[in-house]
């Protein structure tokens, strides 16, 4: 079952990425989170930025959702989109469910573009994205450093062609 994300899932969801932290490159984050810290994350999610859980038998195994790409006002129309999935459960189709939920919703808000970046190597995202419709728009050599090594990290990006929205964001302005 795929729902909202609420506080209440913060534990779940911190073990998920905890282990992520812990043991690869793909998050630069270094130190583990807290249940509390995952809550206030979610907490703060607007109405255009959901967040998803995927759960079964009430236990969850993965994760997904759009966030602030940049604070300028200029970008409130493109999300950055994550995803993580619990380390036994990959490569059955849960990543893709999820991302199928999370891009129809954003196709009802006023989002126009969703930005992916993706630690590399990492062929299992890198696949899902460009499944999914996402593209590659740029590469940046050795921007992240953990576990003593330099990191790549890839752009991907999905535009939402929508012309009415396009018109009632024009007509909203800034």
């Amino acid at each position: 079952m795929i729902r909202h994300a609420t506080a209440a899932d913060a534990a779940q969801i911190c073990d998920i990425y905890n282990w992520y932290i812990e043991n690869t490159w793909i998050t630069f984050e270094e130190i583990l989170l807290a249940p509390e810290q995952m809550a206030a994350r979610i907490a703060a999610a607007g109405p255009h930025r959901p967040w998803l859980v995927f759960e079964s038998e009430g236990r969850i195994q993965g994760y997904a959702y759009a966030g602030e790409w940049k604070s300028r006002t200029a970008y409130r129309y493109t999300v950055e989109t994550t995803i993580y999935l619990d380390r036994n459960c990959q490569r059955g189709g849960l990543g893709r469910q999820l991302y199928i939920r999370l891009i129809e919703m954003l196709r009802q808000t006023p989002v126009h573009s969703l930005i992916a970046g993706i630690a590399l190597p990492n062929t299992a995202s890198v696949g899902l994205h460009e499944a999914m419709g996402f593209t590659k728009v740029a590469h940046f050599p050795e921007v992240g450093f953990k576990f003593r090594q330099w990191i790549d990290v890839g752009y991907w990006q999905l535009t939402l062609d929508n012309p009415e929205q396009a018109q009632a964001q024009e007509e909203a302005g800034p």
